[in-house]
């Protein structure tokens, strides 16, 4: 049986390509590894009970607040090393310390497991995946779900943007092979490194899951359905609202579901108070299991998908909530961003608010919408074709 270990600094539950690809693995006949960090605490109780059914071995580096000690002490390292790789050097090792908090934890579980393959999901990963390929003179990959070096900003002399080019530069023409996310974001890596050719694997679900299968009928209420780990400002929310409010004479419901922090959450109860929304209007649903968003979404008409056109990496990004909202049988509604103009194929508020008017007084298009929508995901964008995509990659490789 071969050995696959894949490694993150974050954790599976606020990365659902990585436990997808865990599973995909494990029922492949792969022994699978997880090495992970602690990252939000919804998260911890949620990796909780999908540790209960993984087929697949987590392994916690670097402590939680539920372990302080350990935890503490990987912070303040962090914010040391932090400010040497703002102030002095990359180099002598300062950059991976200060990219990830517990990078020398994860490096150490990771170390202590020989594997045929170490396959890291995030650029803190990056450098633990080549090194422990090394030790054990075995392979190593990269599965590229964002641009790294222009994912916070596109300011070329940023500190964000240095040290994460910093380490693509150093570690990724190590790789035996790359995945990416989009279509865009292979093109960009490709460019950068000829020598890589990564291969994309679209951040598609499982056809298992429940999906809308109802016709929507007139004059019922239009529910709208967007979801990420955080709910902020700056992502398109605020314009829907906007949107909304400026469609009298209609019942249209926006559900946020997400992380969302009492400041944020006043800001676009205000905001929605100011366009004229009834309280009922603007929903709050806390994060849930990655696997209980597609019931959630499928009570709901449209999916929105309010992706930014800076920094660069948002617009060249083409995120999960697409495909969800295909999976659950949602029309969609997406910003015109790169990537997701080249799958769809504008952003002010007049516009949007034209194309929900038209969703929400012509329901026949609406319901050819949702169903084109299922049929797209059922017959090409499903994760039971793209792991078969990736089973082969790693066949290949070792």
């Amino acid at each position: 049986m071969k050995t696959i270990v894949l490694i993150s600094s974050g954790q599976p539950s606020v990365n659902p390509r990585l436990v997808k690809e865990a599973d995909a693995l494990s029922s492949f006949g792969y022994k699978v590894f997880v090495i992970y960090s602690f990252w939000t605490n919804w998260a911890w109780y949620s990796d909780i009970n999908l540790f209960e059914n993984a087929r697949w071995i987590p392994i916690l580096g670097g402590g939680s607040p539920f372990e302080k000690i350990e935890f503490l002490i990987t912070r303040i390292r962090f914010k040391i090393f932090n400010l040497m790789a703002k102030f002095l050097t990359f180099n002598l090792g300062i950059a991976e310390i200060a990219k990830g908090r517990a990078y020398i934890e994860l490096l150490r579980k990771t170390k202590s497991i020989k594997a045929d393959l170490y396959i890291a999901h995030n650029l803190a990963a990056l450098p633990i995946a080549v090194k422990a390929a090394k030790l054990y003179h075995a392979k190593c990959g990269f599965d590229a779900e964002d641009f790294h070096r222009q994912e916070v900003t596109d300011d070329k002399y940023s500190f964000d943007y240095k040290i994460n080019k910093y380490l693509e530069d150093k570690y990724l023409k190590q790789l035996d092979y790359m995945t990416a996310a989009s279509p865009l974001i292979a093109k960009e890596y490709k460019e950068l490194y000829p020598q890589l050719n990564p291969v994309l694997i679209n951040n598609v679900f499982s056809i298992k899951y429940p999906k809308n299968t109802k016709f929507v009928i007139p004059n019922s209420p239009l529910k709208m359905f967007w979801f990420s780990q955080t709910i902020g400002i700056g992502r398109g929310i605020e314009d829907v609202i906007k949107a909304i409010g400026l469609l009298q004479d209609t019942t249209i419901i926006l559900s946020l579901l997400g992380e969302c922090n009492e400041k944020t959450k006043i800001l676009l109860i205000e905001l929605a108070y100011l366009n004229s929304l009834e309280k009922s209007q603007l929903l709050f649903i806390d994060p849930v299991q990655p696997e209980e968003i597609f019931e959630i979404a499928s009570g709901h008409d449209i999916g929105l998908a309010l992706e930014q056109h800076t920094p660069f990496n948002r617009d060249i990004c083409l995120t999960n909530k697409i495909f969800t909202y295909l999976n659950s049988g949602l029309a969609v509604i997406a910003s015109e961003t790169s990537a997701q103009k080249q799958f769809m194929e504008d952003g002010d508020v007049e516009k949007l608010a034209e194309i929900i008017n038209d969703f929400y007084y012509n329901r026949d298009s609406l319901n050819i919408c949702k169903s084109e929508a299922l049929k797209l995901s059922e017959e090409k964008y499903n994760w039971e074709i793209e792991s078969k995509k990736l089973i082969e990659i790693l066949k290949k490789v070792i």
